[in-house]
């Protein structure tokens, strides 16, 4: 394998004047200076495991560009939990198993500005109304109540900053999940590092949210198209369910310059309580120059059910970690993805499912179409059935359609079973078009050009179909096939 050079460059840019937050203790600071130097001088002695030079280097920025006025404690508590994981976390390679295939080398090397300041209103005038949905509009990390529409929502449901949180016993549910020991990888700790704030859904026991609540993510600030610069952002969301409540949240992703560079770098915690139901739609288009690596964390109570609808086709490299733990018997959760790469880039989805209890049941559907010859996708799926989990029923399974003779798929399922009385089944599959489907069409009067289209967009529309909103179902199907069509049109097969 061959040998990278990294030269770290990161910026700062100027932090916001200071403001207080109500209920806080004063800001301390992470440490990272005095960590970043003992280990500079310390490498030469010691293993290549401990600190990261960069790392510190960035994880020194991301704090300093923060607002120097004290955060609302659980904020703070993110924060020094995510920092102390950054002290002993390398930056990935290649030769590391979750990253073998996914090469995130380009944002070590690119000019790294962490984004500060909240937005502007000159900034928010390009963003378009939603007035179908109540929607939260998150701009460059930042929750921006102004252009949210936060209306008729039922009696008990909060949606918004951290720092307003309507009552006391909120606060303390959002405390202790903060408190919990669940760490992800690297990217999981800088934005728990870098965070500006923390935007709370929060759904009490018995609440049925009649309708979707949109979390509209728009990056807006980045390099010019072809430029070495990334503006990092790190928005950070919790959804917490209590117990029989229901909602559907729907997530996209889109860029104001679809040209621009930046690394979009958010994590969404999602909680749900014993029958209680989440759907999750989400939707990543963002610029394809960008750097897109999401963080999905679950945890469902027993009887809960948790489905998850994701279409990513933007980004330069693209990457979503899933991890869901089923907490309790009779627990649901299905999983259906669809990526689409159309240029030089990475859909990365590395996805973990944990069952503990019994009578559990779980579908994952993954699929993806790679229309370029330098575009490549990966899925590493994981679940695993453990002791406890008798009598569950879990299905997985991997479809990938290549479009281009160099065009790259890897794909790792990965079903670990410990329990003996169990129901479970993966399955993987890769390749172009079937001839005899082709036939199929040619046989009665279609031509090749279009028989071609309408078996790959059929091949797509499979996840696409699962979209709860038909709204959002219908812009989504335009979406993929402008993409597709210039392809197909210059397409040699």
């Amino acid at each position: 394998m061959a040998t990278f050079t990294f030269t770290p460059h990161i910026g700062r840019l100027p932090t916001p004047p200071s403001h207080s937050f109500p209920t806080t203790s004063s800001k301390r600071k992470l440490k990272f200076n005095s960590v970043a130097t003992t280990t500079r001088a310390s490498l030469q002695t010691s293993p290549p495991t401990l600190s990261d030079p960069f790392v510190l280097q960035l994880a020194e920025t991301l704090e300093d560009s923060l607002p120097s006025s004290s955060s609302p404690f659980p904020l703070h508590k993110l924060r020094e939990s995510s920092s102390e994981s950054l002290l002993s976390t390398p930056w990935p390679s290649r030769r590391d198993e979750p990253f073998r295939f996914t090469d995130v080398s380009f944002i070590k090397q690119s000019q790294i500005h962490p984004i500060s300041n909240p937005p502007q209103s000159s900034d928010l005038s390009s963003i378009p109304l939603e007035t179908q949905f109540t929607n939260v509009v998150i701009v460059d990390g930042h929750f921006v109540k102004s252009v949210s529409n936060l209306t008729e929502l039922p009696n008990g449901v909060y949606v918004g900053s951290l720092i307003d949180l309507p009552s006391e016993s909120i606060a303390k549910r959002v405390s202790d999940f903060v408190d919990r020991k669940f760490v992800g990888d690297l990217f999981w700790a800088i934005n728990g590092v870098g965070a500006p704030d923390l935007t709370v859904v929060y759904v009490p026991a018995g609440c049925k949210v009649e309708n979707p609540i949109h979390l509209r993510y728009f990056s807006i600030h980045g390099g010019e198209e072809g430029s070495n610069e990334l503006a990092i952002s790190n928005p950070r969301v919790l959804v917490m369910v209590e117990n029989g409540g229901e909602i559907e949240i729907i997530e996209e992703f889109l860029s104001g310059d679809q040209g621009r560079s930046y690394w979009a770098n958010p994590v969404l915690d999602v909680v749900i309580g014993s029958e209680g139901r989440v759907k999750h739609s989400y939707i990543q288009n963002q610029s394809l120059n960008a750097a897109h690596i999401k963080w999905t964390s679950v945890q469902q109570e027993s009887t809960s059910a948790y489905e998850l609808v994701e279409i990513s086709t933007g980004g330069r490299l693209s990457r979503h970690n899933v991890h869901i733990q089923q907490l309790g018997p009779e627990t649901t959760t299905e999983l259906s993805t669809l990526h689409l790469s159309v240029g030089n880039q990475t859909q990365d989805l590395h996805s973990s499912l944990v069952l503990d209890h019994p009578r559990g049941y779980s579908r994952q559907l993954h699929k993806c179409i790679v229309a370029n010859p330098q575009g490549q996708a990966v899925f590493d799926g994981n679940v695993k059935v453990n002791r406890y989990a008798q009598q569950t029923d879990a299905g997985q399974l991997t479809r990938s359609l290549l479009l281009e003779p160099r065009a790259t798929v890897n794909v790792k399922p990965n079903l670990q079973i410990i329990a003996d009385d169990v129901k479970c089944s993966h399955g993987a599959a890769i390749s172009d078009l079937e001839e005899t489907q082709l036939f199929y069409f040619q046989a009665r009067g279609i031509d090749l050009k279009t028989a071609r289209k309408a078996l790959i967009f059929s091949f797509g529309s499979e996840v696409i179909e699962r979209l709860p909103s038909s709204s959002v179902r219908k812009r989504v199907e335009h979406h993929i096939k402008e993409l597709l069509n210039p392809t197909l049109e210059t397409s040699q097969h």
